[in-house]
């Protein structure tokens, strides 16, 4: 009884079988590939640099004439007003980009290289391979978007002290709490950027070009903002994926508004799950004979 459950002895001349990689090892291969590239750290710089350039202006100019957003009013009074309004100016535009940056090219990436043979041939799927490269790109995201936050937060903190602050809804909450809700609306802001991400590694998939894939993003998302400007399209606003980008006003409202949150995450799972979908697919039936 032994014997037949022992593995059958090796015939000769035949290569002993590789045992396959875990998806989590094909994703840490990914992590490392950002970490050896440019693009990986010009993203990270960028939202870096903005917080602090704020910071710096701000301590300069010291304005203090009316305002229309509360965070902006109480900028000089606690220092956790500039991490609200960094994601309010980067959430449009900037933290998308950055995410693009990455998302955009990790596919096409391998093909402007010829290298998607290489590591198609490396005892793993496809399916590992796309999972692992979605897994990384969205990596990347969080990792953008909660470094900015702390920037925000420790650039704001040391030049305006660490205060209670005033939420949407006109209530003081302490400092501590106050820091809570800057991490849980950087949190849920990564529902719609995720999305972004996920369109742009399809686009990286198709058409196997990074500059199209990263452009390609960014220009549906103008898109839709284009569209929610359009008279009569009102309708359609609460479904662009541009508007969910600020789903985490809820967050600093008291009681908190869930309503945007859930609605949010709908909405991005039609923009998400279809992309991804077809992004996987498509790279099922990518033909790598040629390299």
């Amino acid at each position: 009884m032994s014997s037949a459950a022992a593995a059958p002895p090796l015939l000769a001349g035949q290569a002993p079988r590789t045992r396959r990689p875990s998806t989590l090892a094909v994703y840490r291969w990914e992590l490392r590939k950002l970490v050896a590239q440019k693009r990986t750290y010009l993203g990270f710089a960028l939202v870096c640099a903005l917080p602090l350039i704020f910071v710096v202006v701000e301590n300069i100019h010291q304005q203090s004439g009316h305002r229309d957003n509360i965070f902006a009013t109480q900028i000089s009074q606690s220092g956790l007003a500039t991490p609200v309004l960094m994601l309010l100016f980067l959430s449009v535009f900037m933290l998308p980009v950055v995410a693009s940056l990455v998302a955009g090219d990790i596919v096409a990436n391998e093909d402007g290289n010829g290298t998607l043979k290489t590591i198609l041939t490396r005892s793993v799927d496809r399916g590992q391979v796309f999972a692992a490269k979605v897994l990384a790109a969205m990596s990347y995201a969080i990792a953008a978007v909660f470094l900015s936050a702390a920037v925000a937060t420790v650039a704001g903190v040391i030049s305006w002290g660490f205060n209670s602050i005033t939420t949407f809804s006109g209530t003081v909450v302490a400092a501590p709490k106050g820091l809570l809700l800057v991490f849980a609306a950087n949190l849920c802001y990564l529902i719609p950027l995720l999305t972004v991400a996920s369109i742009a590694v399809l686009l990286s998939t198709v058409t196997r070009n990074s500059a199209a894939a990263v452009v390609g993003t960014i220009g549906v998302v103008i898109l839709l903002l284009i569209v929610g400007q359009i008279p009569g399209l009102e309708g359609l606003r609460p479904y662009l994926l541009n508007e969910q980008f600020s789903n985490w006003h809820g967050l600093l409202r008291t009681p908190t508004d869930w309503a945007p949150i859930a609605h949010s995450a709908w909405v991005c799972a039609l923009y998400a799950v279809p992309s991804l979908i077809g992004g996987y697919l498509v790279f099922l039936r990518r033909d790598v004979a040629g390299g």
